[in-house]
């Protein structure tokens, strides 16, 4: 990640300043994925992987 990028909480993670969330941040590269309390954690991945992700624990 070698550009500036902005981090977006998630509408499902608690409301406010809380450190129990799942954040996301997107370029026209990748995704990357992170939880508020670990910033440091980063998960990058596709807009096909996260999707396909989605999917699989909605038909759990």
């Amino acid at each position: 990640m070698a550009h500036e990028i902005t981090w977006q909480k998630s509408s499902f993670s608690s409301g406010g300043d809380s450190s129990n969330c799942v954040e996301i941040a997107a370029s026209q590269e990748a995704l990357w994925l992170r939880e508020s309390d670990e910033p440091g954690t980063v998960i990058e991945t596709s807009a096909t992987q996260l999707a396909a992700f989605i999917r699989h624990f909605r038909e759990m």
